[in-house]
């Protein structure tokens, strides 16, 4: 079955960076597009990035564009997301997606806090 399992969040002091992992298995990676969406207390989940299958083409929320980058290994079917210059308003918890045969799958979470 399809499984996601992110890594690398903590706590950052602002202006700092961090490097989430997301390691998929259950499926053909190669071939889906991937996204990362954030949830933070009190508020909707929402998308913070999208890449296409093959990487050709990144897709990023206004609040991220220009701080974040999302990138993936098809040979190690992990998506990747560097978070530089990160802000308080980054604080939440961060998910993988992928919206496969009409049905979206998340993994865990993992949780960032940007904070001194």
């Amino acid at each position: 079955q399809v499984q996601l399992v992110e890594s690398g969040g903590g706590l950052v002091q602002p202006g700092g960076s961090l490097r989430l992992s997301c390691a998929a298995s259950g499926f053909t990676f190669r071939t889906y597009a991937m996204s990362w969406y954030r949830q933070a207390p009190g508020k909707e989940r929402e998308l913070v990035a999208r890449i296409s299958s093959t990487g050709g083409r990144t897709n990023y929320s206004d609040s991220v564009k220009g701080r974040f980058t999302i990138s993936r290994d098809n040979a190690k079917n992990t998506v990747y997301l560097q978070m530089n210059s990160l802000k308080p308003e980054d604080t939440a918890v961060y998910y993988c997606n992928v919206f496969r045969l009409r049905t979206d799958y998340w993994g865990q979470g993992t949780q960032v806090t940007v904070s001194s």
